[in-house]
């Protein structure tokens, strides 16, 4: 997990306990449920932790905040996100299952109490969030209509409530709707690593 330490070193010593277990605790889940590509395990921390914690580059989610991720998988980019910021309230939804199965294990193992998980689709959630979170479940034009309803108004932070997405390839078609009130951020500003060279963080307002 040095690469999480190269571009966060403040982290707290619970913090940085928290995310020397991940790689432990998803190569034995992934062994058992695949929420992880197999031949990806072994890039775990960047390919997967360091890619979630990107949002964190961008913003820093205030306390009691809510945030509430879609298609979750195996916990990404919620469970990284959590412990980087442990006053803030993470929802964690997926429709499989066994996915939120990982997630619930990782979780309960870490004693990650600002988390929750539900197997569920975003359109029958009933709360209201300040931030949505996800990771490429699908085309932008699809996600929106999803969340749409589920910010909340209460405005906590410098920027309007809404999604960070994180994406990549060129996203000039998906994002053409949006492009009046879309800001993207280029991870590989943020991060040196080849692998983030196409990768993208989109932020939309939704109130």
């Amino acid at each position: 997990m040095d690469i999480i330490l190269k571009y966060f070193p403040e982290l707290a010593e619970v913090q940085r306990n928290r995310f020397a277990q991940l790689q432990d605790l998803y190569s034995y889940w992934n062994d058992r449920i695949n929420v992880i590509s197999r031949k990806d395990i072994g890039n775990l921390y960047t390919h997967h932790v360091l890619h979630s914690l990107a949002i964190a580059k961008v913003i820093s989610f205030k306390e009691e905040s809510k945030i509430l991720d879609v298609g979750t998988g195996g916990g990404f980019p919620g469970i990284p996100l959590a412990i980087m910021f442990p006053e803030v309230h993470f929802h964690l939804v997926d429709s499989i299952g066994k996915k939120i199965k990982v997630v619930e294990a990782v979780a309960t193992h870490l004693g990650l109490s600002n988390v929750t998980y539900e197997q569920t689709r975003a359109e029958q959630i009933k709360d209201k969030y300040d931030f949505v979170i996800s990771r490429a479940v699908t085309l932008l034009p699809e996600f929106v209509p999803w969340v749409q309803g589920k910010i909340s108004k209460q405005k906590r932070h410098g920027v309007k409530n809404g999604i960070f997405y994180l994406k990549g390839g060129d996203l000039t078609e998906e994002i053409f709707l949006y492009r009046n009130i879309a800001t993207v951020f280029e991870i590989s500003d943020f991060f040196s690593e080849e692998f983030f060279e196409t990768k993208k963080i989109v932020y939309m307002p939704l109130i």
